[in-house]
């Protein structure tokens, strides 16, 4: 199984390290319970998870990670009967075949005494085992003052995690443990706010000194976006028609001038979520929760539907904030693998979710959008601007020859994004009651624009501050909220930043609480310009900075803004 990416085509990493991963595994087993009955209840899950780990290489080309074990454990029943259809009957099939195997091969070594180690190099073996996992044991920890003492390089154990996590069936034990550690870490994320509540309520339009009578039903809509730039958007300018859908929707609001304070995801979106303020984007954590939690308090039934990962350095404290909702569902075992699941995936969850019987509704769709590689986010019939990245093998976005398909992929990408948010807008359009959308990007890209010799993000680039963020209503929204709709047109010019949408979220949901602050509401006429913050060598004012070269580095006018982490 360890080497099963060779048999696929796929590379493998470190093959003499899991050759002797899986000597020394065995032997340990065998040396330790002499009997291999003894230790075969140990490989039950093994037995379970190989077809799991065989699905997953053959569609995805990955085995078994930590998120996969958050997706089976979180999902019930219901959502992985609906998710697999037809398939769970041949998934059930394969189970009771592995049940069968490992049954019948642990009764073969019930009967047998032949595989019994009843010499003494057992012992020796042993030895030899426990000195070599004490001399590990030393060369890792801190002795003497703190201070590490590394053992000589003849001495060292050729182990490294990563290769022990890739071994089969004992990487199994290593992922386990890092599932637990993660669920651990996300406790103690969530103890932070465990206690924190909004004290959030509906309030009647009529109460807010607008037009309309008793809310009855309302359905709000967020959708995230990852990897977008704002200036790749023919919605806001760009040559190239990569909306063509999105200008064809009346209703449908854009924000010219709206930034992001991080180029990272898991720091991003909880500034985009929450009351978190930009400038602690760069902590882990918050004392507060979600906009998830003041829509349930005020009636709300909430969805987090997410086409992301929920395990994982890089993914935590998003799935921290995702767990506030009544329903989570994370849709994609691919992750961010090439053959992960394109956004698409989200609109058979959405379609259930308004079709669901509660009066007020809260959606968050979380989409892959323009994640790298770019080429991977869209379906064929969508690869319009060629030459792209489509067929190159791995390509490397680092490397500069490919600036041409890079940027071609990329639109390709937003493209696709165009035509998702449309099938969004499809479903949201058959529904009498009021509803409403907000779209925001995390971060954007830089893609070697002019002179520029990098991509991607983390460069501190304006292209990645400046992201797209439109809002949709349905009439039905107007016509109960006029102010707040005429408040969107008047403020699609302001200086804005994803600190503003949580604020505008809340007031698009009618939703009031005794500290609400509606002078950071876009949708609000009492919206004040705040201070933008990006973190650009240190916290950078955005409004004050010079973007320098053609990779549009903000640079700050004097001193940054320091704080302590």
């Amino acid at each position: 199984m360890a080497f099963l990416p060779w048999a696929l085509g796929l590379p493998l990493e470190r093959p003499a390290q899991l050759l002797a991963i899986a000597f020394i595994g065995w032997l340990v087993l065998w040396s330790v319970f002499k009997r291999p009955a003894w230790f075969h209840w140990l490989l039950l899950p093994a037995f379970l998870a190989l077809p799991v780990n065989l699905y997953l290489y053959t569609y995805y080309g990955q085995g078994i990670s930590t998120h996969h074990l958050g997706i089976l454990f979180e999902t019930s029943p219901a959502e992985a009967l609906d998710f697999l259809g037809a398939k769970v009957w041949l998934l059930l099939g394969v189970i009771v075949a592995m049940l069968a195997w490992w049954g019948g091969s642990w009764a073969a070594a019930v009967k047998t005494r032949a595989l019994d180690w009843n010499d003494p190099s057992r012992f020796v073996t042993l030895a030899v085992l426990i000195g070599a996992l004490g001399a590990g044991w030393w060369a890792h920890h801190e002795v003497d003052a703190g201070k590490p003492t590394p053992l000589p390089e003849w001495a060292r154990v050729p182990l490294d995690a990563d290769a022990f996590a890739a071994s089969w069936p004992f990487g199994l034990a290593a992922r386990g443990y890092d599932f637990y550690m993660e669920r651990r870490y996300l406790a103690e994320l969530a103890q932070r706010s465990a206690h924190f509540n909004f004290g959030a309520r509906l309030a009647a339009p009529m109460q807010d000194g607008e037009k309309g009578g008793e809310i009855r039903e309302q359905t709000i809509v967020v959708v995230l976006g990852e990897s977008s730039r704002y200036d790749r958007w023919s919605l806001n300018g760009y040559a190239r028609k990569t909306n063509p859908l999105l200008e064809q929707e009346p209703n449908i609001v854009t924000m010219r001038d709206l930034i992001t304070a991080v180029s990272a995801t898991r720091l991003s979106v909880p500034v985009i979520v929450s009351r978190k303020p930009a400038t602690q984007s760069l902590k882990a954590g918050f004392a507060e929760k979600s906009f998830l939690t003041a829509f349930r308090e005020a009636g709300y039934k909430t969805w987090w539907l997410s086409n992301q990962i929920s395990f994982g350095k890089f993914d935590t404290p998003v799935s921290v904030l995702a767990r506030e909702a009544n329903v989570v569902e994370f849709l994609n075992p691919g992750g961010f693998s090439d053959r992960s699941n394109l956004d698409d995936v989200l609109l058979a969850p959405l379609a259930r979710a308004l079709r669901d019987p509660a009066p007020y509704k809260l959606v968050v769709l979380h989409s892959m959008g323009s994640h790298w590689n770019y080429a991977h986010r869209y379906p064929k019939q969508f690869d319009q601007w060629k030459p792209s990245l489509t067929g190159v093998a791995k390509p490397v976005y680092t490397d500069l020859d490919i600036k041409p398909q890079l940027n071609n992929s990329y639109d390709n990408a937003i493209l696709y994004t165009d035509w998702f948010l449309a099938q969004v807008l499809k479903q949201l359009k058959t529904l009498t009651q009021p509803s409403a959308l907000a779209y925001v990007a995390d971060h954007g890209q830089t893609l070697y624009d002019g002179s520029c010799r990098v991509a991607f993000h983390g460069h501190n680039s304006q292209y990645e501050f400046h992201v797209p963020a439109l809002f949709w209503y349905s009439d039905s929204y107007a016509d109960l909220y006029p102010d707040k709709v005429a408040q969107l047109k008047a403020h699609r010019k302001a200086r804005l930043s994803t600190e503003n949408m949580f604020h505008t979220m809340v007031d698009l949901g009618a939703i009031r609480y005794p500290d609400e602050r509606l002078d950071w509401s876009i949708a609000s006429p009492a919206l004040r310009r705040h201070p933008r913050y990006v973190d650009s060598y240190g916290w950078t004012n955005y409004d004050t900075a010079t973007p320098t070269g053609d990779c549009r580095e903000m640079l700050a006018k004097g001193k940054v803004l320091t704080l302590p982490h």
